[in-house]
């Protein structure tokens, strides 16, 4: 490390070549030494229509825990504290996304895919070298065509935004000790747009939601969320998939299966059918279609892109390699500060460090690291010496509270109440609200910069939905997905309408809640100890969350379970706590809260209605009577059910 002044300065140039790690084939029934299959040959044919299909894609979220918003909440809340309504909402939501991004979206989500159910033969293509074990058959086949063809638009910026990410990504995993070609699987998970935030609210190149890149070193708040930093999420990739290869014993394709579907559900696929072969497991209904599509769609993006030129991408034109230097800011700094510092603009500054979501680095962060352009260190060195310290942060964001007045503001931090006024365009200063941000300018000169960064710039995408079958009423749908018909009326604009047809392909899920202004300074707490928890005789996932105080959803995050998993004695489970909570919780019993009663099932009775009765979630419920996703409550079942006094 290169010492500049007080500021330390790190290179980085893309493009290491490091050796390949061993090479392991994966199992496989059909694997036959033979040519493989020629550009635009595409065998097979979806399965016929009637056919079981399984259940619903649950879409590229590395560690989604299954879960789904809670269907209580009626709609999402401005920064204001204004409701809108949802039905009126997603066309203004599609209007402020980039075209790029919308088509992003709508190849990552999988929409108008058809591979055939059976994959036919497997072959090894000989003609091109891999550090990865690449096959090809029928579902390889069909996703070349598909990115080749109908998506060609797409995945041609795919590709070429690939020269930017790619050369770092390889080093990392090459120094994780993993395949380097595996760092194509950001291109499946996120088409390399760091923007991307799904419907499970998974962020960045890598698609991490909260719980599992805090597991793994990823931390987040208003300020800063760190699945979007390109070194950092790929660093903790790496490990997840590492670890996820250790549990499945060298076997790459359930590993890479597992980082889409969990680990919990494809270990219960391979003792379901008895085989450790990800084709013949995918083969039956029990795995979704998205995670039968994903280790094919990683093989075909390694084949185009190990040689583009042989499937018609012959005038790409990929962005530069990553280049940079890291400089540390010794106090929270401007982003403004840094860029005329080291000769680059705010957006180049704002394009190196993708986590950082506002204006400055982090406040009260001392010496943060900072990405500037290759070359600019020594120029930035001189140039941020000569600003006042001072005058390294202008702004000041501050959440009004009770008995907040625009004056006092303007006092306590000797400005003007014009100039607070003129940068957050009141228009009412009586109109403002409890818990409203504002950022209040420190000095005479300044720009609406900040503002305008007071938002994530996360776009929202990937909605789940679910295709009508015969049968399917809008109680049974709503039922399945833990929803009120009520939302599915209204994300789908039915009215109030029961109608629904074969066929019909309707939103399931709410929107993610958008970025609001009014929850500054609240991250989610650090759990920096792991611990292992064996489940005992009488465990149950509310018990065993109450034990660490953690939550049952945290629970399933990081143990990649699904919701109607049913624990059973010996069963060991990952989970973060706090130190204190740690220590806290060793030798105690479990223990629930709330007071403990057993309800006994009545005509008309069904989960909805009971949680609503005693102000309960449907998924607690089911935790703890272990109760999966499709039991039919009887009149005369009992329920164990936790409830307030209130209650």
């Amino acid at each position: 490390m290169k010492k500049i002044g007080a500021l330390a300065l790190i290179s980085f140039l893309g493009g290491c070549a490091l050796p390949p790690p061993q090479l392991r084939l994966p199992n496989a029934a059909a694997v036959v030494q033979e040519a493989p299959l020629q550009a635009g040959t595409l065998s097979g044919a979806p399965a016929a229509a009637g056919e079981p299909q399984g259940e619903p894609a649950d879409w590229s979220v590395a560690g989604f825990d299954g879960q789904f918003p809670d269907p209580t909440l009626q709609g999402e809340v401005d920064p204001a504290g204004e409701a809108f309504d949802e039905a009126g909402s997603e066309d203004q939501e599609a209007s402020m996304v980039d075209p790029e991004t919308l088509e992003d979206n709508l190849l990552l989500s999988g929409q108008d895919e058809a591979p055939p159910e059976d994959e036919g033969t497997t072959v090894i293509p000989h003609e091109l070298s891999f550090d990865f074990p690449v096959v090809e058959n029928q579902k390889v086949r069909y996703f070349v065509d598909f990115y080749t063809g109908k998506a060609r638009k797409t995945f041609t910026r795919w590709l070429e935004r690939s020269g930017r990410y790619i050369p770092l990504m390889r080093q990392i995993f090459a120094e994780e000790g993993l395949p380097e070609d595996l760092a194509y699987l950001a291109m499946v998970e996120s088409g390399f747009n760091n923007k991307a935030y799904s419907w499970a609210h998974a962020v960045g190149p890598w698609q991490f939601i909260e719980s599992t890149g805090r597991g793994y070193g990823l931390n987040g708040n208003w300020w800063l969320d760190e699945r979007r930093d390109f070194e950092k999420s790929t660093r903790a990739a790496a490990r997840f998939l590492n670890d996820l290869y250790q549990r499945f014993d060298g076997e790459w394709y359930l590993a890479v299966a597992a980082y889409n579907a969990g680990g919990g559900k494809i270990s219960q696929a391979v003792n379901r059918y008895g085989s450790t072969d990800f084709w013949e497991i995918s083969r039956g209904d029990f795995l979704q279609q998205e995670t039968k599509h994903y280790v094919p769609k990683l093989l075909a993006v390694l084949l185009i892109a190990q040689d583009p030129e042989k499937y018609g991408f012959d005038n790409l034109q990929y962005h530069e390699p990553l280049d940079f230097e890291v400089v540390e800011v010794p106090t929270t700094t401007d982003l403004e500060i840094i860029a005329s510092s080291s000769g680059a603009s705010y957006e180049e500054i704002k394009q190196l460090n993708p986590e950082l979501k506002r204006w400055s680095t982090p406040p009260g962060v001392k010496n943060y690291p900072v990405r500037i352009p290759a070359g600019t260190g020594e120029d930035f060195a001189a140039n941020f010496a000569n600003v006042p310290a001072n005058r390294r942060a202008n702004y000041k964001q501050h959440t009004i509270g009770k008995g907040d007045t625009l004056l006092a503001l303007a006092k306590r931090y000797n400005i003007r109440v014009e100039d607070i006024i003129s940068m957050n365009r009141i228009d009412n200063p009586r109109s403002l609200r409890i818990g409203t941000n504002l950022v209040l300018p420190l000095h005479a000169s300044f720009s609406r910069l900040p503002v305008d960064e007071m938002k994530d710039d996360y776009v929202r995408s990937r909605r789940r939905t679910y295709t009508v079958r015969k049968g399917d009423s809008l109680w049974s749908i709503a039922r399945r997905f833990d929803v009120g018909e009520k939302e599915l009326r209204v994300w789908n604009r039915l009215g109030w309408s029961n109608v629904i047809r074969p066929g019909q392909t309707i939103v399931v899920s709410a929107k993610a809640v958008k970025g609001s202004s009014a929850t500054a300074g609240k991250g989610s707490p650090a759990r920096g100890q792991k611990v292992v928890h064996k489940v005992s005789p009488g465990d149950n996932l509310w018990d065993i969350s109450r034990k660490y105080n953690v939550t049952t959803r945290e629970i399933l995050a990081w143990n990649n379970l699904k919701s109607s998993k049913v624990l059973r004695p010996g069963d060991k489970l990952t989970i973060f706590v706090a130190a204190a909570e740690h220590h806290a919780s060793a030798g105690k019993k479990s223990r629930s809260s709330g007071r403990k009663i057993v309800y006994k099932v009545r005509p008309g009775d069904n989960l909805w209605s009971i949680s609503r009765k005693y102000s309960l979630a449907t998924r607690e419920i089911m935790s703890w009577n272990n109760l999966g996703e499709d039991h039919v409550l009887r009149p005369g079942d009992e329920l164990t059910l936790h409830v307030t006094d209130e209650g």
